[in-house]
């Protein structure tokens, strides 16, 4: 594979599979895969982009009437399901027990940790394979969402 010349889809489907996790490191709890077969980056660019969703409202933090987002998994019918009221994020997942409940973020501290999460993501990537650092793709993604303070 020439990862300079990677498209999209190749990126974001077909490379770099394992398994990803959203933990709440305060309560001690986690929503995760265990399947070995998500494509991380893809998983990184699609956090990125519902956050962003999450906050089309003009109010913003303020908004009382919740937005939802979700993240569906290619290979399987699960998702995760992202609902934002006010200025905090449930997050939830479709193989979640009934009675658990789901992990709650600030809206900033989940904006912060999915881009640092993303670029994080490409650094090590990058280290690994070196030519990808000169795609095109990965140089617009990084722009599109870079980190925040």
């Amino acid at each position: 594979m020439d990862y300079r010349v990677a498209d999209v889809h190749a990126l974001r489907h077909d490379l770099f599979c394992g398994d990803v996790y959203l933990a709440d490191t305060k309560a001690d709890r986690e929503v995760g895969t265990a399947w070995g077969w998500v494509p991380v980056l893809d998983f990184a660019w699609a956090l990125c982009d519902i956050v962003e969703q999450l906050d089309r409202d003009p109010l913003g933090s303020r908004a009382s009437r919740s937005q939802f987002a979700e993240l569906d998994f290619t290979e399987s019918t699960d998702r995760m399901l992202f609902e934002r009221r006010f200025g905090w994020v449930d997050i939830e997942a479709d193989w979640m027990r009934a009675e658990e409940e789901p992990l709650t973020f600030s809206y900033g501290e989940l904006r912060k940790e999915a881009r640092d999460f993303l670029h994080d993501l490409l650094a090590d990537l990058i280290d690994m394979h070196e030519e990808l650092g000169a795609n095109p793709v990965i140089w617009t993604l990084q722009a599109q969402f870079p980190r925040v303070g």
